[in-house]
């Protein structure tokens, strides 16, 4: 490879790593937008602090985990390459902090902040890694295996299972084990008003920094100039429309299901953007959009789990589709590129769901029985943990 090359690979990485880091934001202020406004400097922070401790976790022990790459090499021989493992790093470990970021939705106004951080370290540093490590590493056999029986490996080119189910799916266990916010539900077991949206704009501006910054999550997932795809940018457009006008006409132009239909959308297009058919994946971004109201409204309508975001229907439950759809609109009988096949795209979809859900269940289990995940009423009703509350107070 020349200088030139190894360069420009380098440089193509990390605008991907800086447009994910930017979706970071997004995540915040959809968070933001949909909080109680007594729970707003509460979410910014939770969003900030998960990011910088999953950069450590993932520094010191996820990546090793994940690809057997550590960084305590001197600085001449981390360099080697233009750097380019570095930006790599970079760029992955913007996907693995996208999983606190992701169940941070699904527990808001009612988790402790400091159990949390230290859930966000023990699924960055061990569960996702793990994870991630076998679909995209070929670690364990797992991969060898789904190929060897099924035709095809399991293929998820930017992450609707190793990132967007195994976020949704941990977040599951974590929204079960605590609970539903206190007066979410009426002694009728109706779902109380009074948790409306703080802020359409907010919601809009955080959906929109997710919408602009998925192009590089999934067109930089080529990480390098000679394999970007502009297939995976048009699929991801037209996935991203799909889902916008299935939400709007599923959710009657509700502007929470409107601003959340083009992500689930996008969630559900990541797994195959690279080889599916542009119609494959309008299709595709439709049924995720329609799959996210109805879940979305079932499970806190009919069932009461408390997923302020619904970041289970987002990202669980559209996440496992859009792997699923891969192993449909991917083979050539669909018009997609092939080298897919759909026993092995389901396969992968349920392992990446057991070792989610059980990791979920897992963590904030033990961590529910020795610490406590939930606050108390009184914190609760005051929109923070007390001590971040306070910090919050004396900064304004």
């Amino acid at each position: 490879m020349s200088e030139f090359q190894a360069g420009s690979d380098v440089f193509f990485v990390l605008l991907g790593a800086i447009l994910v880091l930017f979706m970071h934001s997004g995540f915040a202020f959809l968070e933001v937008g949909t909080v109680r406004e007594k729970n707003q400097v509460n979410a910014l922070m939770k969003i900030f602090s998960d990011f910088a401790v999953s950069t450590i976790a993932y520094f010191f022990i996820g990546y090793q985990v994940a690809y057997g790459v550590g960084f305590f090499d001197s600085a001449t021989a981390l360099s080697a390459g233009n750097g380019f493992e570095l930006v790599k790093f970079f760029f992955l470990l913007t996907f693995a902090a996208a999983i606190p970021a992701i169940i941070s939705g699904g527990i808001a106004e009612r988790a402790k902040f400091y159990p949390q951080l230290l859930a966000s370290v023990i699924i960055v540093a061990l569960v996702y890694p793990f994870f991630e490590g076998v679909v995209w590493n070929g670690n364990y056999g797992f991969q060898g295996w789904v190929e060897s029986t099924f035709g095809a490996p399991f293929h998820d080119f930017a992450g609707s299972i190793v990132v967007h189910a195994m976020g949704g799916w941990l977040a599951l266990g974590a929204v079960v084990l605590l609970g539903a916010r206190a007066g979410r539900y009426g002694r009728d077991g109706n779902p109380s008003a009074n948790f409306a949206p703080s802020s359409i704009p907010f919601l809009a501006l955080g959906a929109w920094i997710l919408t602009v910054g998925w192009f590089g999550f999934n067109v930089m997932s080529a990480q390098s100039v000679e394999g970007v795809s502009g297939l995976v940018a048009m699929n991801s457009l037209m996935a991203m429309a799909g889902g916008a006008l299935a939400a709007l006409f599923a959710g009657r132009a509700d502007p929470g299901f409107l601003h959340n239909g083009p992500l689930a959308g996008l969630v559900a297009v990541c797994a195959g953007s690279d080889v599916m058919h542009p119609l494959g994946s309008l299709v595709t971004g439709a049924v995720a959009g329609l799959l996210f109201v109805w879940v979305f409204t079932t499970a806190q309508n009919r069932w009461r789990i408390d997923d302020v975001l619904g970041v289970w229907p987002l990202h669980g439950i559209c996440g496992a589709w859009g792997a699923i759809a891969c192993g449909i609109f991917g083979t050539t009988a669909m018009g997609g590129l092939g080298g897919v096949s759909f026993m092995a795209q389901l396969v992968g979809t349920i392992a990446g769901i057991a070792v989610a859900t059980a990791a979920g269940f897992a963590i904030y289990g033990v961590l529910k029985a020795v610490l406590g995940i939930r606050l108390s009423e009184e914190e609760e009703f005051a929109g923070a943990d007390l001590s971040i509350h306070k910090i919050s107070s004396t900064s304004r």
